[in-house]
């Protein structure tokens, strides 16, 4: 098998940490140290290169963190490291995700010379109260001017918002929605402020400092998000993710589709496919320990565990179903090792498709609008 791999690339910096954001960001005063993370990025490349041996490059994405804290050069180098190692596909799509500050809009132009060709823009709302609520560092008037200069560089465009949040109903969510729309994008990925441990929102939603909308104003608000992006011809094609017909995020969908991807960089994660063994990995979450390790080892890999055939098809299932496309028994198969009646519970999904939450489709099964909306208390009953 030789499947075409997806690359990602975490930069685990930010400027400050999100109230909300429980992701492994870190803030450094006066920043890190960027030669020493640049080296050790490209030498834990380097060493899952060794392993994987040629593949096929479908996509790298460089995430964080806040990844336009990099030096173009960095992302240059890590690029031409990765063409080294594998065979990039001729149209390899490379995102990368920013922050609409002026300071970081500034460098979109050494981005797009370093090769990236699809940027991810951090917006996250277009209202001035909302963005200091959830401690960005840019206001409205910047994230329109950077979407202005992105999509005038990128080929592909895609922006982040947040809904359900304090004091927001439908249709001001409708209002701020159709203004991003009209700006830029070809791709939109939206998120349910959710409250996580150990961000200082649970700490202060906890003492009551702010109340969320209901279950059902936020489910009010999702169901319109469809309404407008169809305004904008952008349709769901997973779960918090909308795009023109093409637009898709090809290194989502190798996730989502449970293909083969390699994670290097603080904390990340990675699945490998390799001499029939379902490889998940996670690296030290630490960012200077992460590079002493490497620095070290060649890699900084704190756990590799083969995945049992059943664990690798719930994966699959929990992935795909997120799609509108739902999901190729076949290849369920395929990944895990085992037979889709291993996976699934037949019975289960009988009754679930008599409800209209499951449909079969063209040998595919997916998830019915109403089963997406459900999936979260839909699976635990699916999955073996």
């Amino acid at each position: 098998m030789n499947e075409p791999l997806a690359l990602y690339i975490h930069w685990p910096f930010c400027a400050a940490k999100c109230p909300y954001c429980d992701f492994n960001s870190h803030v450094r005063e006066g920043g890190p140290d960027h030669p020493r993370f640049r080296a050790a990025l490209l030498r834990e490349l380097a060493h899952e290169a060794a392993r994987v041996g040629r593949r096929p490059l479908a996509s790298v994405f460089f995430g964080g963190g806040t990844p336009s804290l990099m030096e173009p050069e960095t992302v240059a180098a890590l690029l031409e490291a990765a063409r080294t190692h594998f065979d990039a596909a001729p149209d390899m799509e490379v995102t990368l995700e920013a922050n609409p500050t002026s300071v970081e809009a500034g460098k979109l132009h050494g981005f797009r010379e370093a090769g990236v060709n699809r940027l991810s823009l951090g917006v996250q709302s277009l209202d001035e109260e909302a963005l200091r609520f959830l401690g960005r560092r840019h206001d409205a008037k910047e994230a329109v001017a950077a979407l202005e200069v992105a999509r005038a560089l990128f080929p592909r465009l895609s922006f982040d918002l947040i809904y359900a949040r304090p004091g927001q109903d439908e249709a001001s969510w409708r209002a701020e929605l159709r203004k991003a729309l009209a700006l830029a994008a070809d791709h939109l990925s939206l998120y349910q402020l959710t409250i996580e441990p150990g961000t200082r929102f649970h700490t202060e939603h906890a003492r009551g400092a702010f109340r969320l909308p209901e279950d059902d104003d936020a489910a009010r608000m999702y169901e319109a998000t469809a309404e407008e992006a169809a305004r904008f011809d952008l349709h769901a094609y997973e779960i918090s993710n909308y795009a023109k017909p093409g637009a898709e995020s090809r290194h989502n969908l190798a996730y989502w589709r449970y293909g083969d991807y390699l994670g290097i960089g603080a904390g990340a994660h990675q699945r490998l496919l390799l001499d029939g063994a379902m490889l998940a990995t996670r690296r030290h979450r630490a960012p200077e320990e992460w590079a002493a390790r490497v620095e070290r080892d060649g890699h900084a890999a704190v756990e590799e565990t083969a995945l049992s055939p059943q664990e690798r098809g719930r994966e699959a299932m929990l992935m795909g179903l997120r799609l509108a496309e739902g999901v190729d028994p076949a290849r369920v198969e395929r990944r895990a090792g085992t037979s889709f009646a291993e996976v699934v519970d037949p019975a289960m999904l009988s009754a679930l498709a008599e409800e209209a939450l499951l449909e079969w489709e063209g040998g595919r099964l997916r998830a019915t609008p109403e089963g997406r909306a459900r999936l979260d208390s839909l699976l635990p009953l699916l999955l073996r």
